[in-house]
């Protein structure tokens, strides 16, 4: 696949999205070690965010959600995985991500929906028990693979793939959030994550996208 040059250079990402209260945060605010994308509809086709050189998937071991070992690079063998890191308390933007993905594939041809993979890395491993995540994605699709570690494991993913995860933040009624980017990578099976979607991108335009993907892999 063809993807328009782009350096990586020490900026934020050109797409601005608010910083979310409740919990989870936009790539915007990612600081000085994030990565510039092409922003805007429609860059050559794609709804979604080019970026160059692409993501390289971490080399990092996690738990899943029937307690086995997962390993990012060598188990994500789809055409399409779509990795997002957020936790299972997330009020808001968790659960829109996660319900936007599940609808894009439900509305993709049937002969593509098994090409595609998301995977879920928990930001709060302290309350996201393996059987917690299970019954969270659930919700959304079945098929989804919910993935837990140590949070250095989880926090060198997350910077890997330039991610950022804030320190726990007291709630004022109780409890906590945690504060993380709310994009979403898409990786090619040879392990290269060329595209990022925002919570912002419509349904819609989310299955154009995946759809065309797959194609341009064959």
């Amino acid at each position: 696949m063809r993807i328009p040059r782009l350096n990586r250079v020490g900026l934020a990402l050109s797409v601005a999205v608010a910083l979310v209260a409740a919990g989870c945060a936009a790539p915007g605010e990612q600081g000085d070690s994030a990565l510039e994308v092409v922003g805007g509809p429609d860059q050559n086709g794609y709804h979604g965010n080019y970026m160059d050189p692409p993501y390289a998937m971490p080399e990092l071991t996690f738990t899943d959600t029937s307690g086995e070992e997962y390993h990012l690079a060598e188990d994500t063998t789809k055409p399409l995985t779509l990795v997002f890191f957020g936790y299972t308390n997330c009020p808001d933007i968790c659960p829109t991500v996660l319900a936007d993905s599940a609808a894009a594939i439900r509305r993709m041809p049937a002969e593509q929906k098994g090409d595609v993979q998301l995977v879920f890395i928990t930001t709060d491993p302290d309350r996201d028990t393996p059987e917690a995540i299970r019954e969270y994605l659930d919700r959304f699709d079945e098929s989804f693979v919910g993935l837990t570690a140590d949070m250095d494991t989880i926090e060198q993913a997350a910077d890997d793939l330039v991610v950022e995860i804030e320190p726990k933040r007291e709630l004022s009624g109780g409890g906590y959030a945690t504060d993380h980017g709310s994009h979403v990578i898409g990786f090619n099976a040879k392990d290269e994550g060329w595209l990022l979607w925002t919570p912002s991108t419509a349904v819609g335009d989310l299955r154009a996208d995946y759809t065309r993907f797959l194609a341009e892999q064959q």
